[in-house]
């Protein structure tokens, strides 16, 4: 009995351990998700401010650009998977990663080849641990979205789909991220970004121009300097940094959240199983008294 009694007290004082390291961490997910979805929230003016500005002028001009003109036979895609760089946030990282395998055999099956992106240490160790190919990786600080990292991406892709098919350039790039809804729901989705299918910036449906009714009418016209088309391709390398970084944002937010309530479960389990190992410990010391008392009783009735 004393050995059992030794063995729960060892699992208590280890259950314990982990219980303050889960609520460390908790804490640490919850004091962070404030500023992440501040951020959040910052970034959509300036997104949605871009998505105006890019539909005025390509439908007031009927401005004609490769990217904004959809190929009908798209060779090569991109695909950007945006995932996090430690564990322990619940299964964060296995739904992007899922939607990701859907998405690349949806992609093959109509005969497109794929360059894949990695964001994030669990995207590269899952492809690595396949042996699957990837062109490119960037680790580090998924839970806090830069503006560095959102401008590297985008010169990465502008330059992808600037380049002819023969210099291994792409048609179409793709994002794969958790989109932030809720502290309670986060989905991961599919974003197009480029080409870009430009729309009068009243009729947006995604989740830019949803957050913002009162645009602008469509019937105003402006005048651009030097030239509509000037403007336009200075602005249109602007606009994916922006949804790069919204993406980013998303990103970084619902891995916080998803943490946060993996801690949160993780904490209130570890206190389950200390109860738990509390009291079969206590009915282990309860019958070894008994049997101690046992044994006296008895020895004391054969004298």
């Amino acid at each position: 009995m004393g050995a059992q009694i030794r063995v729960y007290r060892q699992k208590i004082a280890s259950t314990s351990s982990m219980k303050k390291i889960f609520k460390a961490m908790e804490m640490i997910a919850t004091s962070r998700i404030s500023k992440s979805r501040q951020s959040l929230e910052g970034a959509y003016p300036y997104a949605n401010a871009l998505t105006r500005a890019v539909s005025q002028i390509a439908t007031q001009h009927n401005i004609s650009h490769p990217l904004t003109t959809v190929a009908d036979d798209v060779r090569r895609s991109a695909v950007v998977v945006f995932t996090s760089d430690r564990g322990l946030a619940g299964s964060y990282s296995s739904n992007v990663l899922k939607r990701t395998e859907q998405l690349l055999e949806l992609l093959r099956s109509q005969g497109k080849e794929v360059r894949v992106y990695l964001v994030g240490r669990k995207a590269k160790a899952y492809f690595d641990f396949r042996h699957r190919d990837y062109d490119d990786f960037w680790t580090g600080h998924t839970d806090n979205a830069s503006t560095e990292r959102a401008e590297e991406l985008t010169d990465r892709l502008m330059s992808d789909i600037n380049a002819s098919y023969e210099d291994a350039g792409v048609d179409e790039v793709l994002l794969v991220y958790t989109q932030f809804n809720s502290m309670v729901n986060q989905e991961p989705r599919v974003l197009r970004l480029l080409p870009l299918e430009v729309v009068d910036a009243n009729d947006l449906g995604d989740d830019v121009a949803q957050r913002y009714d009162a645009l602008e009418d469509h019937h105003n016209n402006f005048e651009f300097e030097p030239n509509p088309e000037e403007v336009f391709n200075q602005i249109l390398p602007r606009y994916v940094k922006a949804r790069v970084y919204s993406a980013l944002c998303h990103a970084a937010s619902s891995e916080l959240a998803s943490r946060q309530r993996a801690m949160k479960a993780a904490g209130d389990n570890a206190t389950e199983l200390i109860k738990k190992y509390t009291r079969l410990m206590n009915n282990a010391r309860q019958a070894e008294i008994t049997t101690e008392l046992t044994e006296i009783v008895s020895g004391a009735e054969a004298l």
